[in-house]
């Protein structure tokens, strides 16, 4: 590797965030603090730039997946980890920390990029197959994880128990990995990029093997410094979150925010581009693996330890999860954008974050 890679921002300052991390400068002191946050933000925008580089080297759509992989990872990390803490939201925090995640990728990536790339381009067109595909199966696992424990009678309350609690996973992964065969085998064309008419678009050269690999090792590093540098800076966030009266609801916000930062950069970069389907293959389908695999992999986590498992929802919460899938399946129903579709998106998004500060 040459020097100029090597000395570059996206390699030096995650080495330098994980010396910080494991050296323990992460202390209770503001200038910790504030350190550890400037790193921990840089650390994700060089997660974003390796995770781009090897999505472009194995091309469409097995790049979106591997991002959406790479955020699933990085919230079940996060997730357990604050679970196995036992810490005072341990049993909302998974249901919080999803429910945020859907929320955020259905109403604010998605809204942010339908409406920068109608403003830049007045209309954007993709696939109708592909966003109907991701919704058919986004709703039934949503159905099944955050609202029908609601209704069950096995166990008291909005959970689970464990037999269910297996059940429900393994449909879960049945219907993610169904949803892979579709989008890689069978009907992978749905979801390829079809280049503008336009030639807004450029494609460059894909990288060579070995600025491959070593994007890949350092994406593995920026994704494991992300999740610990996260769960060191929690006890700060949760002061936050305290000392403004918030519910402790927020702090899913926030770490969902956090993990969500990279495919959200992502995605809005593909917008601007004129590349609206990566733009959806990349939230929807970060929206998909988020609930399709981050519930079975707690709930082992949960079955195993013994740790309680809340996962129904408030009807509050419902009506804003129905509200936001509503629109994104009529804003996604014509196989083109206008600025009106993410305006109203980014509106149910203050609406969702509003609640949530004010309920």
């Amino acid at each position: 590797m040459k020097v100029k890679n090597i000395l570059s921002w996206t390699v030096v300052f995650p080495i330098l965030a994980s010396v910080f991390y494991l050296a323990g400068f992460l202390t209770d002191t503001i200038f910790a603090n504030v350190a550890g946050a400037i790193l921990l933000f840089i650390t994700v925008l060089a997660a974003v730039h390796h995770a781009e580089v090897v999505a472009h080297k194995v091309g469409e759509p097995y790049g979106t997946i591997i991002l959406a992989i790479c955020i699933t990872i990085l919230e079940v990390g996060l997730i357990i980890s604050f679970m196995l803490s036992g810490g005072e939201g341990a049993m909302t925090y998974a249901r919080d920390t999803v429910f945020a995640a859907v929320m955020l990728i259905l109403n604010g990536i998605l809204g942010i990029c339908i409406w920068i790339g109608s403003w830049k381009y007045k209309e954007q067109f993709f696939m109708r197959s592909s966003a109907t595909t991701y919704l058919v199966s986004l709703v039934a696992i949503l159905v099944l994880t955050l609202i029908l424990p609601n209704f069950t009678s096995s166990a008291r309350g909005p959970i689970y128990n464990n037999t269910q609690l297996i059940f429900v996973s393994l449909a879960c992964l049945v219907i993610y990995g169904s949803f892979l065969m579709l989008q890689t085998v069978r009907h992978r064309n749905y979801f390829i990029v079809a280049a503008p008419d336009d030639h807004t678009a450029h494609e460059a050269a894909p990288p060579s093997n070995a600025k491959t690999i070593a994007s890949l090792v350092l994406l593995i590093v920026c994704l494991a410094v992300v999740i610990f540098m996260a769960k060191g800076l929690s006890p700060v966030i949760e002061d936050f979150v305290e000392n403004i009266g918030a519910p402790r609801a927020l702090v899913g916000v926030i770490i969902a925010s956090v993990v969500l930062l990279p495919e959200g950069l992502a995605a809005i970069r593909t917008a601007r581009n004129n590349q609206i389907q990566s733009s959806i293959n990349l939230g929807l389908g970060s929206a998909l693996a988020s609930v399709g695999l981050t519930i079975p992999a707690v709930s082992v986590v949960c079955i195993m330890f013994d740790i309680p498992f809340v996962l129904g929802l408030d009807m509050k919460s419902i009506i804003l999860l129905a509200l936001s899938v509503f629109t994104v399946m009529l804003s996604l129903s014509r196989g083109k954008t206008n600025h009106l579709y993410g305006t109203v998106l980014l509106v149910n998004l203050a609406a969702y974050i509003f609640m949530v500060i004010v309920p």
